[in-house]
């Protein structure tokens, strides 16, 4: 027995050690970066509470290209403004490509917009863009939508108003109903107890997004199924956001089809029927739900998290905050309402939104992609297949292009005579062939909210809290830590 035992170990580091050899002559071939484990790949280095930091500090090592390895995987890492941009803008469609990683797999099922490639990919994308413009993207139709979710929003807070508040849940509900009301046709209420599911397991996969359980599955799925975890209830939570989007769907089905499509579905619907002959047609029902379910999720997240920031940012910078106030009073008379074109005459308080977005970035990294074919990245030769990681939050920070990257300041988007400049190092929604699907209407709502809420109301810590936590919270976004505010009404706008 003990001849055995002594043979499995020596077999065992054997085969670590060629596994190691193996990984090392890998390497070789790719931008530097750790020395990957036999396995675990680079993971033992990971912080996933700070995962985005991280990578800037590796890049400090290692350039702003490098390697980290999931398992047996190569993950290609680009850090800061030049390296993102000649991945994602310069050779944008080398790199437009999904990684269909078993996480990936799992979460869309080759379905939708976000986790797929090639035609379906195309198909999908184009469609729901064209859709999007239909519903009045960018029109005065949608925009009518937001300024009316901004009414109810400024009338909840009015209700509340003097008295400690968590901002989150009346501000998820509003931009919620934005998405839904182009999604669904129609908005909910905030006492409706399905939609309230529905806020609950969106949170739910937002915040344990980026977690060591996905990657963990990626390199052991035929475990992680047969494991109890918080990914069995991220596949929960998106089977209920599947179930009530194909309730919608069945609705839609069963009622009579409007002469002109009125909502994101009936345009589905519509151009599944029209589809019916084509062999190459990526249109059916599956493809619907996994889209709404996306559109849903992507619509909600990214807007409620920044506008969360944006309340917590004027509370911690109270000479900003009036001084967004006192040019609304200058610019916009106390009853006029407010339309994005608007943002044209006010400079200030268009930087300032800006500056929420870069300071206070939502999103860590970039969703991954996937080489289509073989490319250069920075002088590196990166083969077809290879995964390849932005990380946004390192170019919206990269010193080389923003005086004072770590502080909040609204000058970096402001010339010396006060007007409004744009960067080119702005890329909160990302760039090239995969930017944002919905980068306009999360514009127009960020727009809209926050200049309806700054114009309204001053917002406070509660009496007795000295200071707020700006520190955040990594998930699938980064978000401020759960906090309190009071909301004062402004005379004459909002009496109190």
């Amino acid at each position: 027995m003990l001849v055995i035992s002594e043979f499995l170990v020596a077999l065992l580091i054997s085969l670590f050690v060629v596994q190691f050899l193996k990984l090392k002559w890998a390497c070789s071939w790719l931008p530097p970066g750790p020395t990957p484990l036999p396995l675990i790949g680079t993971m033992w280095q990971m912080d996933f509470k700070r995962q985005h930091e991280l990578l800037i500090k590796l890049a400090q090592i290692y350039g702003n290209i490098f390697t980290l390895w999931i398992g047996h995987v190569p993950v290609i890492i680009l850090n800061g403004f030049t390296a993102v941009k000649d991945g994602l803008t310069v050779h944008s469609e080398d790199v437009s490509g999904r990684p269909t990683t078993p996480f990936f797999q799992k979460t869309s099922r080759g379905k939708g917009i976000i986790f797929t490639s090639g035609h379906t990919w195309k198909q999908q994308r184009r469609f729901g863009l064209m859709t999007l413009r239909n519903l009045g993207l960018g029109k005065k139709g949608l925009e009518h939508r937001i300024q009316e979710e901004a009414r109810q929003l400024l009338e909840y807070f009015m209700t509340k108003r003097g008295d400690p508040l968590d901002p989150s849940f009346p501000i998820v509900h509003s931009v919620s109903n934005v998405i839904a009301a182009v999604v669904y046709g129609h908005r909910f209420s905030i006492e409706d107890k399905d939609f309230h599911q529905l806020i609950e397991n969106n949170d739910y996969l937002v915040k344990q997004g980026n977690g060591f359980r996905e990657l963990l599955y990626d390199v052991f799925p035929w475990l992680m199924d047969h494991l109890p975890g918080s990914h069995q209830k991220v596949f929960c939570c998106q089977e209920f956001l599947r179930s009530f989007a194909r309730k919608e769907v069945r609705n839609h089905q069963e009622r009579e089809s409007p002469d002109e499509p009125q909502d994101f579905i009936d345009f589905y619907l519509a151009q599944i029927d029209k589809s019916k002959a084509d062999p190459h047609s990526t249109f059916d029902e599956d493809n619907l739900v996994q889209t709404i379910f996306e559109l849903f999720l992507a619509g909600t997240e990214t807007t409620t998290t920044t506008l969360c920031w944006a309340v917590l940012n004027m509370v911690a910078y109270p000479d900003i905050q009036e001084r967004v106030q006192k040019e609304l009073d200058n610019v916009l008379g106390p009853s006029q309402l407010i339309c994005y074109e608007d943002r044209k005459n006010l400079p200030y308080t268009y930087a300032v939104i800006h500056e929420i977005q870069r300071h206070s970035s939502v999103v860590a990294v970039g969703v991954p992609r996937e080489c289509v074919k073989d490319t250069m990245l920075q002088g590196f030769p990166i083969e077809k297949g290879t995964i390849i990681l932005p990380n946004l939050t390192s170019v919206l920070l990269d010193p080389e292009q923003w005086e004072t990257p770590r502080q909040f300041n609204p000058n970096h988007f402001l010339d010396q005579d006060g007007n409004f400049v744009k960067k080119e190092a702005f890329l909160p929604f990302s760039a090239g062939h995969r930017v944002c699907l919905g980068e306009q209407l999360a514009r127009t709502e960020l727009f809209i909210f926050f200049t309806n809420l700054l114009r309204a109301f001053t917002f406070r810590l509660p009496e007795g809290v000295k200071e707020i936590n700006t520190e955040s919270v990594l998930g699938g976004t980064l978000q401020p830590h759960p906090y309190k505010i009071c909301s004062l009404g402004l005379s004459p706008r909002v009496p109190n």
